[in-house]
């Protein structure tokens, strides 16, 4: 039995659902309270909640309402449940910061199974002293995609260590996924070996879920991080298209509180839509001419192609030296994105891991390389 009772508001037209809802919810270790959508603002003012439970309703300010809540008070943990898929809604209820969604009819079983451990994780969030590491990130489900227009810019080391540094300096549940079909590299970089691939994932992508995931993922020792390995076959990777990247990063959002993609550099169906379903691109960028032009020209398709990057997209510098072209005052004057990293150039300490397959991130206290320093401090921005 839990110490206290959660406080939880279920907000709600439709009492079909919210009579479900209610039923699956121990009301003896729980209080609960049903308001209708008129009525947040005043109920979240008169007093803040553990949980708030928003059943989707036919109004058009439901993402200012979770936006509110958090505003008020920011530990309060939001679950949105849809009664459609509009995946523009979903992605805007997630930024607005609900920490779960469920689509019904579909996805209420799965609600009401995951509900306890959500009672359970948020409990330990808010036990856990402040000073203590991060129980989680900003928020479950968060997909932050790796990018660079240009080859051989570290985007790939850069994304696998931020995953593991980010599962290392947190509780969070991580995974990262490599979308670098046809030649991967991540199980090259990590020493996975495995002869499952994402590719498995296709027969259950239209009822994928956390269980299904796991089956497949790979967890590297030391981090215990998940990763998703690309098939290295390119017959077989011509069979992934945008729904089935689709479906995949919804799951993970889903099931984890980070799911770190490494994107390839050539611009696809694939590439597209994994970028429109990132929270955060990371454009990884060489302080030099060229890489800027590369950067110019990946600006041009976006918007060709209709991508806003204006919002989600920053900057990450590396291989910053004395030797390079261009300073980080230069590039902050070049490019019209904030940079979120700064990573120095450490070719012959990074290189020896690369070399040996080694994991460049073991565990939270070790001796760091200049490289991870650099990502470690980014993580921690993050997490913070």
């Amino acid at each position: 039995m839990m110490s206290e009772p959660f406080d939880i508001l279920i907000v709600s037209e439709e009492d079909s659902i919210t009579t479900q809802v209610l039923n699956a919810i121990d009301r003896d270790e729980n209080n609960v309270t049903v308001i209708g959508s008129n009525d947040v603002s005043r109920e979240i003012n008169r007093q803040t909640r553990d949980f708030v439970i928003f059943i989707q309703a036919n109004t058009d300010y439901v993402v200012e309402q979770v936006q509110y809540v958090k505003s008020i008070h920011s530990p309060t943990y939001i679950i949105f449940l849809a009664t459609d898929s509009d995946i523009g809604l979903l992605r805007n209820i997630m930024r607005a910061g609900a920490e779960e969604f469920f689509i019904l009819p579909d996805e209420l079983s799965l609600f009401f199974s995951r509900f306890p451990t959500m009672q359970k994780n948020y409990k330990l969030r808010m036990e856990t002293d402040k000073d203590n590491a991060v129980v989680f990130g900003r928020g479950r489900g968060q997909i932050h995609a790796f990018y660079s227009g240009k080859g051989g810019t570290g985007k790939t080391v850069i994304s696998s260590t931020y995953a593991q540094t980010i599962k290392l300096e947190s509780a969070a549940e991580v995974i990262l996924i490599d979308l670098n079909v046809q030649f991967g590299g991540i199980e090259t970089i990590m020493s996975l070996e495995t002869n499952r691939s994402l590719i498995d994932l296709q027969p259950v992508i239209n009822e994928l879920n956390e269980s299904h995931i796991r089956n497949v993922s790979q967890t590297e020792q030391h981090s215990k991080l998940e990763v998703l390995i690309s098939p290295t076959d390119a017959g077989v990777a011509e069979t992934i298209d945008g729904e089935f990247i689709s479906r995949l990063l919804r799951a993970c959002r889903r099931s984890f509180d980070f799911c770190i993609i490494d994107l390839p550099s050539f611009v696809n169906e694939n590439t597209v839509t994994a970028i429109e379903e990132a929270d955060k691109i990371y454009y990884v960028l060489q302080p030099d001419t060229p890489s800027l032009k590369v950067l110019k020209h990946f600006e041009e398709i976006s918007e060709r192609l209709g991508i806003d990057l204006k919002t989600s997209m920053q900057i990450i510098l590396n291989n910053m030296s004395k030797e390079m072209e261009l300073k980080e005052k230069d590039v902050k004057d070049l490019v019209r994105y904030p940079i979120a990293a700064t990573v120095r150039r450490d070719y012959k300490k990074l290189q020896t891991f690369i070399n040996k397959g080694d994991p460049i991130r073991k565990a939270q206290k070790e001796k760091l390389i200049p490289f991870s320093k650099d990502i470690r401090k980014f993580a921690k921005s993050v997490l913070s």
